[in-house]
């Protein structure tokens, strides 16, 4: 039977051997930034009832990215832009027409999908570039990644500071919200182009495919438990946390894609909250603890 020092040591040789590599120092911190930047951007994703933008906007920025291929760019760039001209089309579409939001997002998203299907097809010697960004590799990251990963979610996170009272409002009740003189669709618009910018960033972690999955489940895993909408992002970047190191893990030891194995984790997380989240907290409606955040 092996002492407890020789315990110790094989933990500790078991917790610190991934970090031995650059690559996977640079794959938690960039998982670990993720994570967090979409459980907070996820936690107005869950609230509205966003998640099939959230994939949208996703799948369209193969796109952007299809066509930075071809044109020779940067992927990142043409994958914001094309995200971002998605959030904007589907703002346009649901406010001066007269169908649903999820015709709109439907629409929009088919579209973009179909044109990157064919400017891929017109491409040779791509298939492992593509697979990357449809299924990501965080073990890929780089130095300018982890920077493109820091600023552009600095940026995301500051302009949801500056403007929570309102976007909390507009989210909630949006026709008091219009009553008390605030401009509804600008900040609705301003959230889905948040939404693109995100999904862009956590691109090259997670993969066009997965990054949806990243946005909902660690949010959806805190409103298990928690009521007000700041305390679902802290609690929701805390799960985000624990999947990015339990995955990453994972897929060292067990060589499986990382992206995959987060998102994984994510899901077992909120499988095993639905099994111990307080029953009061899943059958009580938010409403009255938002509108009273609102209200401070």
């Amino acid at each position: 039977m092996p002492s407890i020092p020789e315990v110790m040591s094989s933990l500790a040789g078991f917790f610190l051997a991934p970090l031995e590599f650059d690559f996977m120092r640079r794959a938690f911190v960039a998982s670990l930034l993720v994570g967090a930047l979409c459980a907070v951007i996820g936690a107005f994703v869950v609230l509205k009832g966003l998640a099939f933008i959230g994939d949208a906007l996703a799948h369209a920025s193969f796109a952007g990215v299809a066509v930075a291929l071809v044109a020779q760019g940067n992927v990142y760039v043409g994958g914001a832009l094309a995200a971002v001209f998605a959030a904007l089309s589907i703002a346009f579409i649901g406010q001066r027409a007269r169908v649903r939001a999820d015709t709109a997002i439907g629409v929009v998203f088919v579209a973009m999908l179909a044109f990157g299907v064919v400017v891929m097809s017109r491409l040779r010697n791509y298939t492992a570039s593509v697979f990357e960004f449809l299924f990501g590799n965080v073990l890929a990251v780089g130095p300018d990644d982890l920077v493109l990963i820091l600023v552009g979610g600095g940026l995301v996170v500051g302009a949801i500071v500056l403007v929570y009272k309102e976007l909390l409002f507009v989210a909630f009740d949006p026709q008091m919200a219009a009553g008390a003189g605030l401009p509804v669709a600008f900040y609705d618009t301003l959230l889905l182009v948040l939404l693109a910018v995100t999904t862009t960033i956590a691109m090259r972690a997670l993969g066009i495919i997965l990054v949806a999955a990243m946005l909902v489940t660690p949010a959806a895993t805190a409103y298990l438990f928690v009521r007000r909408l700041h305390q679902q992002m802290l609690l929701g970047a805390v799960f985000a946390a624990v999947s990015s190191v339990v995955g990453l893990y994972a897929s060292f030891y067990g060589n499986f894609a990382s992206g995959a194995c987060i998102v994984l984790v994510s899901v077992g997380l909120f499988l095993g909250a639905l099994l111990v989240a307080p029953r009061a907290r899943r059958a009580a409606a938010g409403a009255p603890a938002l509108l009273g955040e609102q209200a401070g």
